[in-house]
C-alpha cells in the first residue's frame, strides 16, 4: 500500500515469499579475531537470541565475523561450544556463540536495539519498484494474526480503518479496494513517522498513546488494498507522513541497527 488514500496493487509471487537468505559481506569483513566453526554447513543468522528468531542469512563455515557485543539468549550446544551466549552483529542480528571460535571474550551487556523489526516475517516487496513505482513503503510476508510491533519508541499519531469505497476494515480486503485498511502511525523523537497497515483487527493503542520500541500494535491480516495476509511497512521523514518524504525503508533500518531484508 503506497498511501492510505491511493490504490496500489499488491504483487505477491509466489517466489516473494520465499525467504531471501542474505548477503554475508556486511556482516562478515572485518577480520576481529571471530570465525565460524560449524561441522560444515553454514551458521543460520537469527532476528533474535533463539533458536525460534526468524532465519535472515547464512554464514559460510570459517567466514570472520565482528561481534558487536554478546548477550544471554537460549542454550546452544554446538561445534565450539555449549553456551547461552548469543553474538550480536553489527546489523542487529544474531548467532549463537556456540558456534563462533575467538580469541579474548566478546564485548559484552548489549543494549536494547532503539529500532527493532516491525515484524518476524521475510521480506515480499521493495519501496517504490519498476513494477510498482508509487508503493511508498516495503511488504512483510507476516502470517495472518501475528504481532506486528512499533519499530521505535514515539507517539501514536494515527489508529484508524482507512478503506475506500466500503469504509469496512473487519473483512477481508483485495486489490479493488483502496487503502490501509486497519492501519497504525508512530511518530518518533527525531520526528520520523513509520506506518503499519493491512492490521487485522482495530489496532491494540490509541491516538496520543506512547509506545516502546517492540511494543506491539496490532495483529497482521488482509485489510484494505491487499491481496494476501502481510504487513505493509513504510518510514517518512517528517510529520505528517505524505508521499512526498517517504524514503526506503530498508537502509533506514539497516542504519538504524535493524535488518528488515
Amino acid at each position: 500500500m503506497s498511501h492510505p488514500r491511493r490504490l496500489a496493487t499488491v504483487a505477491l509471487a509466489g517466489v516473494g515469499a520465499l525467504l531471501v537468505l542474505l548477503g554475508t559481506a556486511s556482516t562478515a569483513q572485518a577480520a576481529s579475531g571471530a570465525t565460524v566453526r560449524t561441522e560444515g554447513g553454514p551458521l543460520k543468522i537469527r532476528s533474535a537470541p533463539n533458536l525460534g528468531g526468524m532465519i535472515l542469512g547464512l554464514l559460510p563455515n570459517g567466514s570472520r565475523l565482528t561481534i558487536a557485543c554478546q548477550l544471554t539468549g537460549q542454550q546452544i550446544t554446538g561445534r565450539v561450544r555449549t553456551t547461552t551466549a548469543w553474538d550480536r552483529l553489527s546489523d542487529g542480528r544474531y548467532v549463537s556463540d556456540a558456534y563462533v571460535a575467538r580469541t579474548g571474550a566478546a564485548p559484552a551487556g548489549c543494549p536494547p536495539p532503539a529500532w527493532v523489526r516491525p515484524s518476524t516475517a521475510p521480506f515480499w516487496g521493495g519501496f517504490r519498484t519498476p513494477q510498482r513505482p508509487l508503493h511508498d513503503g516495503v511488504d512483510l510476508g507476516a502470517l495472518r494474526g501475528s504481532p506486528v510491533y512499533a519499530a521505535a519508541a514515539g507517539t501514536v499519531v494515527t489508529a484508524e480503518c482507512n478503506v475506500s469505497p466500503t469504509h469496512v476494515c473487519d473483512v477481508d480486503g483485495s486489490a479493488a479496494v483502496a487503502g490501509c485498511g486497519w492501519y497504525v502511525e508512530v511518530r518518533h523523537a527525531d520526528n520520523t513517522v513509520t506506518r503499519y497497515c493491512h492490521l487485522q483487527h482495530r489496532p491494540l493503542v490509541n491516538v496520543g498513546q506512547q509506545v516502546a520500541a517492540g511494543q506491539v500494535l496490532g495483529y497482521a491480516g488482509m485489510s484494505g488494498n491487499a491481496s494476501a495476509p502481510h504487513l505493509h511497512f513504510e518510514v517518512h521523514t517528517g510529520y505528517p507522513a505524505t508521499p512526498q518524504n517517504a524514503i526506503d525503508p530498508v537502509p533506514f533500518m539497516a542504519a538504524h541497527g535493524s535488518s528488515i531484508r
